[in-house]
């Protein structure tokens, strides 16, 4: 057996080490000229008006929700098939959350059960203030049908994009916000594109922005329009709001800068290597993913479900199989809710039937632009293997 081929890893060109470096040898590591430059091509890229870099996907769900005004006393709905990060930070700001099931073919939050959730939450009055999709793999939620049913009860909506960057839905790109208040990215070393860590707020709403943009750095202005003080000395800035050290480093936005250049190429090989795997697993007994008609997937991941009714073999079976194959297979997610921290808050098994179906059936295979042909027919001759009687 030879060494492990990941289910992600990151594609570090020499381009990029140059910008870094180029930023190294600079005046500022931190907060200078290029973490702004970033954020405007990662908003020219995708269509919105504001872009705001934070250090993580995580603090930008958490500056995301405290702009929404999400605080003790509200509701925040989310995926169960998401990184906790997606519930969690809703639960920073003081706020309760819960659950919508997915659709059983795209595994994102499903638009049915979202509205058939909102309609019995009005009638008693527990209406969530936010609910946050997840474009789950690279594949956008059906986000028309999402904006429609919340905004009947006039719930925002932060679209959790963190593998989605690249991604486009009713061909507008992910992120441009058309059907909702923010949506979030990530750049940690296993989505599409990097900054070693570090995330993305996106916003159409110049007020979101300025909040967002606050909350990053401690609640913190040097802005002589935002400043409640009249003629202000030169040294002067204000605490305006409680906010936190979520600031990305000029290092790491030269990294996302110079990866973004690249986000196309990275894309087309993504769904160059999916197409492979489509035709190539046709046969065996799994299920590959379903894309919808409207969307188009980034493909941060490749997620096949072990099919029972039609191999003996069990999930663990396979999955331990190809783990030993030296294959690293993983599972994106365990639903949320159960896991220990969220039972001792009350919640149980049954809640989301699909997203336990999916659990019970889910292997991401490996799934990177750097992935060989050599590497993906090894993982396929791996699952063949793994599957067979």
């Amino acid at each position: 057996m030879g060494s492990t081929i990941p289910y992600g890893r990151q594609t570090i060109s020499a381009a990029d080490i140059a910008a870094v470096v180029d930023v190294l040898q600079s005046d500022f590591l931190t907060q200078g000229p290029v973490v702004p430059a970033f954020e405007d091509a990662v908003a020219a890229c995708c269509g919105a008006r504001h872009a705001v870099a934070v250090n993580s996907a995580t603090s930008a769900l958490h500056i995301a929700c405290k702009a929404l005004g999400v605080g003790p006393g509200d509701r925040v709905w989310t995926s169960p098939l998401t990184f906790v990060a997606s519930a969690n930070a809703a639960l920073y700001c003081g706020a309760d959350v819960d659950f919508v099931d997915v659709d059983p073919r795209s595994y994102n939050m499903c638009p049915e059960r979202l509205a058939e959730k909102l309609e019995d939450a009005a009638a008693s009055a527990t209406l969530p203030k936010v609910i946050i999709p997840v474009h789950l793999a690279g594949q956008s939620c059906d986000m028309a049908a999402i904006h429609a049913a919340a905004s009947r009860y006039g719930v925002r909506i932060i679209e959790d994009a963190s593998h989605a960057i690249g991604g486009s839905y009713r061909d507008q790109p992910v992120g441009n916000c058309r059907f909702s208040d923010i949506a979030v990215f990530s750049f940690h070393p296993v989505k599409i594109i990097t900054t070693g860590e570090g995330g993305m707020a996106l916003t159409n709403d110049d007020t979101l922005a300025e909040l967002m943009r606050l909350d990053r750095s401690h609640g913190i202005t040097r802005d002589p329009e935002l400043l409640t003080e009249a003629d202000a000395a030169p040294w002067y800035y204000e605490q305006q709001r409680l906010g936190f050290n979520y600031r990305l480093t000029d290092v790491a936005a030269a990294l996302g800068l110079s990866q973004l250049s690249a986000l196309h190429g990275f894309i087309a090989r993504r769904r160059q290597i999916a197409s492979a795997y489509d035709a190539a697993l046709s046969t065996l007994p799994v299920t590959t993913p379903w894309q919808h008609p409207d969307a188009q997937s980034s493909w941060h991941l490749y997620v096949v479900r072990i099919d029972p009714r039609r191999t003996s073999r069990t999930h663990r079976e396979v999955f331990a199989a190809l783990r030993a194959a030296g294959i690293g297979v993983n599972l994106h997610y365990i639903p949320v809710y159960l896991q220990p921290y969220y039972r001792a808050l009350g919640f149980a098994p049954g809640l989301c039937p699909a997203a336990e179906a999916y659990y019970g059936e889910a292997i991401s295979l490996p799934m990177f632009a750097g992935l060989t042909d050599a590497q993906q027919a090894e993982v396929i001759a791996g699952l063949a293997g793994a599957l067979a009687e």
